[in-house]
């Protein structure tokens, strides 16, 4: 079984902009390559928002080096940015957005949910980019949920769905840039699964919701597991309720990160080019509708 170093929880909220409340599970400024490809996660649990006519988000900002995901589990987002980018993602949906060499975007609650209101809960993950690809071209891929594959677990405890990578030869929608697995789970209480993960790959389990023992660590909800990279495959999952998590596993890229807030790069050079391309425009526009 794999080791594990660490449980780390957070349950404290902060507002990113003012549509989204996150719990900030993991950063590549504190856990650096033992989590590569990975970067961030940050979990909206679940929010009630109150019918408005206000538009609710994040407006127009730049990145550049890296991919954001974002998970819909509640809720609704419109997204648009500077290389034409965009749209509506909903409930059971994904959205893969690769910066590249850079663009612009902003990212608001849907109309629809706005004047309905509801509740609110989706996870954005960021994904770095190897060295050869940080300057690729912009690309936005939507992800609808109906095509997700979802694997039913034996016995009908639960079931996973491969956003990324593959899971039993079941190959997800979207496409990456290095090696990695996105699979999105749930355990029905008192039950158990093992689950086998690339030999050379960083491990991270996100717990979502619910509490489980995994190889025998205790872990509550707004949770994030990391194993050790140890040449072990395996760990087993133990759901003491019902539970939700991500399973996240990647071929670390063992490349240098140099990050500054939006921009993730490989040297101080760069991020510095970064912040010059960005003011002088060449990040484009959103086009207005």
């Amino acid at each position: 079984m794999k080791k594990i170093v660490g449980v780390y929880r957070n349950p404290h909220m902060h507002w990113v902009g003012d549509g989204f409340p996150v719990k900030g599970l993991f950063s590549y400024s504190r856990f650096n390559q033992a989590i590569s490809p990975f970067l961030l996660l940050d979990y909206a649990a679940p929010y009630h928002f109150e019918p408005t006519t206000a538009q609710l988000g994040v407006g127009s900002h730049p990145h550049r080096g890296f991919e954001t995901v974002t998970i819909a589990y509640k809720g609704e987002v419109e997204h648009k940015d500077s290389s034409g980018g965009g749209g509506t993602i909903k409930t059971g949906d994904v959205q893969w957005m690769t910066a590249g060499g850079g663009l612009v975007h902003e990212e608001f609650h849907s109309k629809e949910f706005a004047k309905t209101g509801g509740l609110f809960e989706m996870v954005q993950l960021w994904v770095n980019l190897p060295a050869k690809d940080k300057m690729t071209a912009p690309k936005y891929q939507a992800i609808e949920a109906k095509e997700i594959p979802q694997i039913e677990l034996e016995n009908d405890i639960g079931h996973v769905r491969v956003i990324a990578g593959s899971y039993l030869d079941n190959v997800g929608p979207a496409s990456t840039f290095s090696p990695v697995n996105v699979w999105d789970v749930t355990l029905k209480a008192d039950q158990q699964n093992v689950f086998s993960v690339p030999v050379s790959h960083n491990t991270i389990v996100i717990m979502l919701s619910g509490q489980a023992v995994i190889n025998g660590s205790d872990v509550q909800d707004s949770s994030m597991v990391l194993f050790e990279n140890d040449g072990q495959t395996d760990f087993e999952f133990n759901a003491v309720e019902d539970v939700h998590f991500l399973i996240l596993t990647g071929e670390p890229l063992n490349e240098s990160i140099e990050g500054y807030g939006p921009f993730v790069m490989n040297t101080r050079e760069e991020i510095v080019q970064a912040v010059e391309d960005f003011n002088s425009g060449k990040f484009g526009q959103i086009p207005v509708a």
